[in-house]
């Protein structure tokens, strides 16, 4: 095991950028290279204002002092440009997380890693991430049985953003809930079946814009298809102050439950629970810890693009596999 700190680049410098660079204050055996943006420099402070910040074009020159980009853009636009060409240069983590285009990004990010002689982890977070290798547990252990996920109580940037669209809104911020009874009936070991709308409820905290209609604004939320039309959904008007105030953090969590049956029908519940203060800070810790990962991997000539089912669970630790042996098997 290499005694030298593995040296990290950020790729990008928003929320989880920023929970990246904490992380790395908590992990002894990493080193911050520096921060790379399309922005402009000079423009950009980070956490410890000690970390060096780079325009994101001097990248190609790095390729020999960051053993591993912890790549922190947006799956929308960033990552199916970014991904494919940074794994032809670097050892790279993503947080890649359109689960439906995952194989055709997989696929895109492969080839020119394997070209290069790179180790590209994508979809790297708790959703994909962490709850996939529970998801993955669950089936292994349990291949009698059904995987639900529940999501929050948690912020989703997405619908909020979507709800901050409607016409007649000044804010707004949209939280998912598991819905109790659901995550009860399945936590009874029943496997019962559940429609979009028993599984999670949508309440939105909206502020109105100056003379907008409130009724109006609730009626096309609630009606919105793709995001609200299959769900319980309640909204809420507070004011701008409250709005600040009370919601300005990124809360998230979830559960993944796997309820099966073992022998003559004997009733087997697997279970695993995230409650999250900041979503971005979290999925920055799982970013960091498979980052240690790709290094090991790629050291042991492990090239390619890979998952989160690819990776052992001891190279997620920094301590010793004797170590690991003695104190946690």
């Amino acid at each position: 095991m290499s005694q030298h700190p593995i040296r990290i680049g950020i790729g990008g410098y928003g929320n989880l950028g920023r929970g990246v660079e904490a992380a790395i204050a908590k992990t002894p055996d990493m080193t911050l290279v520096g921060v790379f943006t399309r922005r402009a420099p000079e423009t950009v402070t980070t956490l410890s204002g000690q970390v060096p910040v780079h325009p994101w074009d001097s990248l190609p020159e790095r390729t020999e002092d960051i053993d591993v980009l912890v790549l922190c853009g947006g799956s929308k636009s960033d990552l199916p440009e970014q991904g494919p060409a940074m794994a032809a240069l670097f050892n790279t983590v993503d947080s890649f997380d359109t689960h439906a285009t995952i194989p055709e990004y997989f696929a895109a990010v492969d080839a020119p890693a394997r070209a290069a002689g790179r180790t590209a982890l994508i979809s790297c977070g708790w959703d994909p991430g962490v709850f996939s290798v529970n998801r993955l547990f669950g089936e292994a252990l349990l291949p009698d049985g059904e995987t639900y996920t529940f999501w929050g109580r948690g912020l989703s940037q997405g619908h909020s953003d979507a709800v901050r669209r409607v016409p007649g809104v000044a804010g707004a911020v949209q939280y998912t809930l598991p819905a109790d009874a659901a995550v009860e009936a399945v936590r009874a070991g029943g496997r019962p079946e559940l429609s979009t709308r028993e599984k999670h409820t949508r309440e939105c905290f909206v502020v109105l814009a100056d003379g907008a209609d409130a009724e109006a604004v609730r009626s096309e939320i609630v009606g919105m298809p793709h995001y609200f039309a299959d769900y319980d959904t309640t909204v809420n008007f507070i004011t701008a102050e409250e709005l600040e105030r009370d919601h300005a953090a990124m809360p998230h969590g979830g559960f993944v439950i796997r309820s099966g049956s073992t022998g003559e029908g004997n009733s087997q519940v697997v279970e695993y629970r995230l409650a999250l203060e900041s979503n971005p800070e979290f999925t920055a810790s799982a970013l960091v810890a498979y980052a240690r990962a790709v290094h090991r991997m790629s050291a042991a000539g492990q090239h390619g693009a890979k998952t989160v089912f690819d990776v052992a669970p001891g190279l997620l630790s920094p301590r010793p596999a004797a170590d690991l042996r003695r104190d946690l098997l």
